[in-house]
This record gives structure tokens, C-alpha cells and sequence, in this order.
């Protein structure tokens, strides 16, 4: 049974087998499992949406895609490209240097609550004077005005129910306090 198996000695071990087991290790968690059958996931929507590219790119770009993924319940709260291009010029293409990825994660996981909150929920923690934790370890408020809702900030503009929790649409960077 085990003839086929062979044991590699460190003399077998070539740069190919080196680059390839560093391109796995990048690539591990459940962002990279590929899933066409299930309902869309916080980082799937976002993927699929025309809106959220630079979202995306950011993600990406610090991986974090799992933070995005993980079986939650979780609330993203999403920026879109408009929010995106509010940053001071440049900013964002700063945050974008790999030298600047630390920051970048910090920022973007900013934006992930574990737990649900649709809406109403949300307007539950603004009557009871709640804040709201984040992944990043810091709180943000959640005001409502008429019938808008804001975390953190910035305006609710839309929410869509996933498969792991909820994306809420936001038309603002949520930028951490520290």
C-alpha cells in the first residue's frame, strides 16, 4: 500500500517545492475556498459588487479576506467607492504599499462587528445608548437621525442580509481612533 510514497530528503527539496508551499500558506482559510452553491458570503457581496472595487482591493490588499468570511455572525460595514475617494489625496494610495498593510488591516477590520445587526437591532443599541465593538478592538457609536441610521459616524445608506450576517452600505471610511 504505501510503495508509491516516497519521503522526501532535504536534498529533494527544490525552490519550486519552497515557492509553492509559501504560495498555500498565503492562500489558506476560507476566502479561498471556491463555493459556487452557497448563498453569498460579506466578502462574496462585495466582490460582486460594482460599487465596493476599492473595498475590495483594499482587502485584498491587507489580507484580511478571511476576517470577511468566517462563519460569523458578523456585520461588515461597507464603504463604498465614493467613501473611498473622500480620503485626503493620496491617503489611500499610501495605505495601499505593502509597507503600509498593518495599517491598512487595522482600518478595514475597523469595519467588521462580530455579531448581528441588522437594523433593527442597530436602532435597539441607539435607544439603549450602546456602542458598538469592533473587530479592531474599538468602539464606535450608533445615532440615529429621523429614520437614518449612522455607526461610527457615517450614514447607513443601504443593508443587504449574507450568508454570514449582514453588509451595511456606508457612505464614509469608519478611520479607527488610535
Amino acid at each position: 500500500l504505501f510503495v508509491g510514497c516516497k519521503e522526501k530528503s532535504s536534498e529533494d527539496v527544490t525552490s519550486t517545492d519552497t515557492e509553492e508551499a509559501t504560495d498555500a500558506a498565503s492562500n489558506r482559510g476560507q476566502a479561498f475556498i471556491e463555493d459556487e452553491g452557497s448563498e453569498p458570503n460579506a466578502l462574496n457581496t462585495a466582490i460582486n459588487s460594482p460599487d465596493h472595487t476599492t473595498l475590495v482591493a483594499a482587502v485584498q490588499a491587507a489580507e484580511v479576506e478571511n476576517a470577511l468570511v468566517n462563519v460569523g455572525p458578523l456585520s461588515v460595514f461597507a464603504p463604498t467607492n465614493a467613501a473611498f475617494d473622500k480620503l485626503p489625496e493620496g491617503t489611500l494610495d499610501d495605505l495601499l504599499k505593502p509597507e503600509n498593510k498593518e495599517k491598512l488591516a487595522q482600518i478595514l477590520i475597523n469595519h467588521v462587528a462580530p455579531g448581528n445587526y441588522p437594523i433593527e437591532t442597530l436602532k435597539k443599541n441607539v435607544e439603549k445608548g450602546r456602542t458598538l465593538y469592533m473587530a479592531s478592538g474599538e468602539y464606535v457609536t450608533v445615532t440615529q437621525e429621523g429614520e437614518d441610521i449612522y455607526v461610527g459616524g457615517t450614514k447607513i445608506v443601504g443593508s443587504i442580509n449574507v450568508s454570514n450576517g449582514w453588509v451595511h452600505i456606508i457612505e464614509d471610511v469608519i478611520l479607527p481612533k488610535n
